[in-house]
This record gives C-alpha cells, sequence and structure tokens, in this order.
C-alpha cells in the first residue's frame, strides 16, 4: 500500500514539473498590454443607487430601445445599449414610473412620471407626458396630481384612447387615484375605476385578443414618517 501512495507521489510531481516546463515553453496568447486594454462596462444608464422603472424597445427596429429611470429621467439608445442619451431633462419631473410606445406609432412615446415603488426615498412626479417625436419634444398631458403613475395602456386599433393607471400621492391621501382613460388623445381625462382615497391601481393590461376587456390590480398604501401601511381592505 504504502509503495503504491509513493509511487503516485512521485509520478504526480513528475507531471507537475513536465506541465511546468511545458508552460514556460507556450508562448501567451494575448500581451499584458492586450489584455490590460480589457475593461468591464456598464452600459447604463443608472449608476450606483439607480433604479430602472422601466423599458421598452421599438417593435420596428429593435436597436432603439427607452429607458425610465425612477429617479434619472428617461433615457433612448439608437445602437442596442452601446450608448445611452438623456431625452427628458427639460421637463417637469426628474422621476419616472413607467415608459410605453403606441402600438400603432411607435415614435409616440407616453410616459408617466413619479416612480412607482414605495420606499421612502421616492421622487414623486407631476403627471404624465407624451412625445409624437419619438422623444425630441414633449407635452404634459395632466393628472398632475397624481404623483405617482403605475402603467399606461395605449389601445392597439385606436391612438386616442389611453389607460392610465394612477397609483396616487404616498404621502398623503386622495389626489389623481385610481384608473384614467381618455378619448381624445389626452386632452381630457375620466376616472373610471375608484377604490377609495387610500387606494390607487398600479397595473393594467389589455386582454390581447379583445382590447376591450381589461384587468386592472389596486393597492392600498400609505407611508408616514413613522411607519408605512401597505395593504388594506381597498
Amino acid at each position: 500500500m504504502k509503495k503504491h501512495i509513493l509511487f503516485g507521489l512521485i509520478m504526480g510531481l513528475a507531471s507537475v514539473n513536465s506541465f511546468a516546463k511545458d508552460s514556460e515553453e507556450t508562448k501567451p496568447i494575448f500581451t499584458s498590454g492586450q489584455v490590460g486594454a480589457l475593461t468591464f462596462r456598464e452600459i447604463g444608464p443608472a449608476l450606483t443607487s439607480g433604479r430602472i422603472a422601466d423599458m421598452v424597445v421599438n417593435p420596428t427596429n429593435t436597436n432603439q430601445w427607452y429607458i425610465a429611470a425612477a429617479s434619472g429621467g428617461v433615457w433612448k439608445t439608437e445602437n442596442a445599449g452601446v450608448t445611452f442619451s438623456p431625452i427628458f431633462d427639460g421637463e417637469g419631473s426628474y422621476s419616472i414610473g413607467c415608459i410605453t410606445l403606441d402600438p400603432s406609432n411607435p415614435h409616440t412615446i407616453w410616459v408617466g412620471t413619479g416612480e412607482n415603488n414605495n420606499q421612502r426615498s421616492v421622487a414623486y412626479g407631476d403627471g404624465v407626458y407624451r412625445s409624437l417625436d419619438g422623444g425630441k419634444s414633449w407635452k404634459n398631458m395632466g393628472l398632475e396630481n397624481s404623483e405617482h403613475i403605475g402603467m399606461i395602456k395605449v389601445h392597439p386599433a385606436n391612438s386616442n384612447v389611453v389607460y392610465v393607471a394612477a397609483y396616487g400621492p404616498l404621502w398623503s391621501a386622495g389626489g389623481d387615484r385610481g384608473l384614467y382613460k381618455t378619448t381624445d388623445g389626452g386632452e381630457n381625462w375620466e376616472l373610471i375605476l375608484e377604490i377609495d382615497e387610500h387606494t390607487g391601481i398600479n397595473e393594467i393590461h389589455l386582454d390581447p385578443q379583445n382590447p376591450d376587456v381589461m384587468y386592472a390590480t389596486a393597492h392600498q398604501r400609505r407611508r408616514h414618517v413613522y411607519t408605512y401601511i401597505s395593504g388594506g381592505p381597498g
């Protein structure tokens, strides 16, 4: 038994020495200078502590994306994430909750301001915005008192029909809270689903087979300095 173990150790050391000799004679594939030039790059647009709230891809040009940053505006890439450009810096809110492309026209973009998280550091927004030119210019379309928008859906066959899930203020009751609908492209809004002054709508989905069938989710929440209430009768 001892002879077998000793023989195994000798053969193992011989193999290691042979491998080391071969390794010394083998030239490296890359030089240290070439390896040193390779670095990891975070493609953005959010940096440390950033939060991405939503993202949409142009179905007619998959190299074009729009990114909604919870505390950093709206960003656009034309090259599948190699570079990003801010396209919302001149508007009234830096906090974004959601972003939606019109399924009938991907150059029409809807943005809901006010991130839809419920943490203490959450920032609020000033309603819903629309761009008709791929983010070059924006118009505030109302619901300024919603403060937080959960989701926006555009009717697939009628661009003038838009549904907005308004979460409502986090630190107070009331505001623009519930499910809103427009039939004139955002010029006027109708509250079509109202729960109570503490409960907002955080998601709205249209049945892909029949957009007149809709599903909405409600969430009652309220933040105070001393506590956070999540859930309730609403």
